[in-house]
This record gives C-alpha cells, structure tokens and sequence, in this order.
C-alpha cells in the first residue's frame, strides 16, 4: 500500500494556502498528499483557480472536496467567528469517514489540522494515525493559546470585562486583558467555548509544526520548550519550527503566514548588522 499524508486545514483560501506551502515543503515522491477541503462556507472561486494551480504544479498534491455542510442554527444571534467555528465542527464526522475510505488504499502516516480543526483529532487518534497541528502563526500565539485554559480557569469573568487589567502570558510581553483575540473575550458566546476546546487540544498532538524560527522569538520558544505555557509542564508536544513559509502573491493572490515577509526582513536586517 501507498504511504500518504493527509491535511485539514480550515476553510478559507488563507488557511489552504497556507497547508499547500507546509505541503509542498515536505513533499517527497515517497509519500502522496491529500488535503481535504471543506465545502458550504468562506467559498470563494478564487479557491478552485488555486487548486487547479497547485495541482497542475505539483503533481504530489491532490485535493478532495467535502461534502456541503453549514453551520449550526443558533438561537440568538451569533458572530462570523461562531458561525466559522460550528461549520468546522460540522464536518468532523465527514473527516472521519474519509480517513477511513482513505486508509483502505492507503496507510495514513500523518493527519496534519489546522487549530481550529481539532474536533477532528479524535477520530484520527482513535484509527492510530498520528496528529499534528500547523500552527500558522508565532511561536508567541502558540505560547498564548497553550496558556489560555489556564487564564479560563484563573478569571471568572469574561476578558472584554476586565478593563485595565493585564495578564502574564509565558514567552510573551504583558498584555491587556481585553486585548486578546475576539473568540477569547467573551465567556457568554460559544466560540469562546470552541476557542477553549481547540486549545485544550493542544498538548495532545503527537506534535505542532509552527510557521516561524527559534531566532526569531527566542523568548516564547523557550516558554514552549520548558512547557511553561501548557498545563502540564511533563506534557508537551514536541514543536517543529519551520518557518518562514511565505506564499509569492503573485502565485496565490493572497499571502497567508504566521511571520510576514515584514518580519522576515527586519530579522535578516538585524542579523546583517
């Protein structure tokens, strides 16, 4: 049987962008690539020029659609961000269907998710397929998110509350409480509750493979090697930095990276000093 590696990254041209630049870093004729896209959401047909792009490039890659999906109907009203969130949950069982009919030809030796595409992880844990999170931002949102149950449990109220308040976060510099990413702010919306989900997740992939370098952000590398940043200080991922993947925008019309070509530059400026 063939050896593949199949990808779930979230919807949007952004986030698949992204996976196809951390798919076509690994490539290797020894091992196929699946990535598995959703379908009924964030939409767009920049998406299918893309793929027809990608695919006629790299012959390695290959993707396969979902079936249409929407998000949950909500009682009240909700943000995008928690309509985005519902639709990604959604498609958990789809996921778990398709590794299933993917592993019948294949064997799977690794399922590579986006964040928010943890609800995922267990159907894959539960067939023996290892997980690993791409984390397409630093390595400081990585030591934010890892930490954020443990601000969940320290706070009563809700972030967007606690004006003038400033929290510690490891490997990062203080930070105002309602200065935290929007799905983090508000305790009475369920992508807060979503949020807290997929970051709990976390430590337990096999590893995460984060778009930055160690010279970059020495201080929230450390944070995450020492486990500073999780729960358990015993438990942690083991953390692959492989940065900088940076999408050419004349290629993919959109560059999506957890370091920008802005950051780059002024590390590779300051290095030269």
């Amino acid at each position: 049987m063939e050896e593949t590696i199949v990808m779930f990254p979230a919807a949007g041209i952004g986030h698949i962008v992204a996976m196809v630049e951390l798919a076509k870093l690994i490539q290797t004729p020894r091992f196929s690539i699946t990535l598995l896209l959703t379908t009924g959401f964030f939409d767009h047909p920049s998406i299918d020029n893309y793929i027809r792009r990608i695919s006629a490039a790299h012959s390695s890659i290959s993707f396969l659609r979902l079936p249409p999906t929407t998000p949950a109907t909500f009682t009240t009203a909700v943000s995008v961000g928690d309509k985005y969130f519902s639709f990604l949950k959604r498609n958990a069982p789809h996921v778990a269907t398709t590794l299933t009919q993917i592993s019948k030809t294949a064997i799977v030796k690794a399922f590579v998710i986006d964040l928010f595409c943890a609800s995922t992880m267990e159907s894959a844990s539960s067939m023996g397929i290892p997980v690993y999170f791409f984390f397409t931002s630093g390595a400081a949102i990585l030591s934010l998110f890892s930490y954020f149950p443990k601000l969940h449990q320290e706070c009563t109220e809700s972030f967007k509350d606690m004006v003038g308040v400033e929290l510690r976060v490891p490997g990062n510099a203080p930070l105002k409480a309602v200065e935290l990413p929007q799905p983090m702010l508000d305790r009475d919306v369920p992508g807060y509750w979503d949020m807290l989900d997929f970051c709990t997740l976390l430590p337990k992939a096999r590893g995460v493979i984060v778009n930055s370098f160690e010279e970059l952000e020495p201080a929230a590398v450390n944070a995450v090697a020492q486990g500073a940043c999780f729960p358990d200080a015993t438990h942690v991922p083991r953390v692959y930095y492989i940065g900088p993947l940076i999408a050419e925008p004349q290629q993919s019309g959109w560059l999506s990276c957890g370091v920008s070509v802005l950051d780059y530059k002024r590390w590779k400026i300051s290095k030269n000093r």
